[in-house]
């Protein structure tokens, strides 16, 4: 599959692109950038465009994408093309020394096929000290015919001697236009659920493309009966969805879902890109809201709520922080609370 099948980044395949063209490629690339959000395919299309069989024009370097080398590339069944990651099964995944060793006994021997050997690292800030250690040799004293693409969402867990002597290139999630485009065309899902699901995965393509939209509608419907103005005005109902949520190890998921909604609050208020509101079903019941809402609380209380999921890890009596940040959201709308006279 070619460049031109991947959804944004246009600035850093150009590059790549004309470095191929010049014949002046680093040995080794640093593709950093947010989650999901396409990293991958562009090194696995870069890997394609210098080994594909149908020759490149001075217009376009790219590849096939159904010729033998770019298959094989892509059931990672290619003689020089290597990858390295993280083992999914593990408890705290890693990548180990053992990994690059391996690969570096490959690279001492010259491609069997094309004109490179080449070494792609999923998760590279995933490293073992030794691991990286070991690249580290590799990367000070490269072989000619060897080219490393490592690939982080996280490039400053990277030690700082791997960072400078790779080329970085850094990836932006692409507009969310462009997500909502690809979803309609790759799922053939309407535009409503296609731009639902292009905010709630903040542009992350690989996101957007892989979740089960009946599935978050079905939570997102769920956790919405906790805004109704029924709810938040009943402190029981408060005092019950707190203790139901965090009984159940939701209380960071409902935390999030929270965070999307004053967030689309804020937006209608300030009056902001409706475009970035995620809950566009919610609009009536959203400006109901955002007639009497007091946007200054709405901003601490996101502050806070952000505080409170980083420290959801460090025994953070959820149902207490649940239960003070629906009092606090109740205050912010203005609502009187059941049996309270105004």
């Amino acid at each position: 599959m070619p460049f031109a099948e991947i959804i944004g980044h246009e600035h850093p395949i150009a590059l790549l692109q004309a470095s191929m063209r010049n014949g002046r490629l680093a040995h080794a690339y640093l593709f950093h950038g947010e989650a999901r959000i396409g990293k991958w395919m562009t090194a696995l299309r870069l890997v394609q465009a210098l080994n594909c069989e149908q020759p490149s024009t001075p217009d376009n370097s790219d590849s096939c994408g159904h010729c033998r080398s770019c298959l094989q590339i892509a059931t990672r069944t290619h003689p020089d093309c290597f990858v390295i990651e993280p083992d999914p099964e593990a408890s705290t995944p890693q990548i180990k020394i053992e990994q690059v060793r391996e690969i570096e006994q490959q690279f001492v021997y010259r491609p069997l096929i094309g004109e490179w050997k080449i070494c792609l690292i999923d998760e590279a800030d995933r490293l073992t000290i030794g691991a990286a250690n070991a690249l580290l040799k590799t990367l000070e004293e490269p072989p000619g015919h060897g080219l490393f693409i490592l690939v982080t969402s996280r490039p400053h867990a990277l030690p700082i001697t791997i960072r400078s002597r790779c080329q970085a290139l850094r990836f932006t999630a692409p507009a969310l236009t462009q997500v909502e485009a690809a979803v309609i065309l790759k799922r053939e899902l309407p535009p409503t659920d296609a731009h639902f699901l292009a905010v709630l995965a903040d542009g992350r393509i690989g996101e957007a493309l892989e979740t089960n939209v009946a599935e978050v509608r079905a939570r997102q419907q769920e956790w919405l009966t906790l805004v109704r103005p029924q709810s938040l005005t009943s402190s029981t109902a408060i005092l019950s969805a707190a203790e139901s949520f965090a009984k159940s190890d939701r209380g960071e998921e409902t935390l999030v879902w929270l965070t999307r909604w004053i967030r689309d609050l804020a937006i209608l208020i300030v009056g902001g890109d409706r475009d970035q509101i995620l809950h566009l079903d919610q609009l009536a019941d959203l400006q109901h809201y955002a007639q009497r809402a007091d946007v200054d609380q709405l901003v601490t209380l996101l502050s806070d709520i952000e505080r409170t999921r980083q420290q959801a890890t460090r025994h953070l009596n959820m149902q207490m922080a649940l239960e003070t940040t629906f009092f606090r959201l109740r205050e912010a709308l203005g609502l009187i609370p059941t049996g309270v006279s105004a």
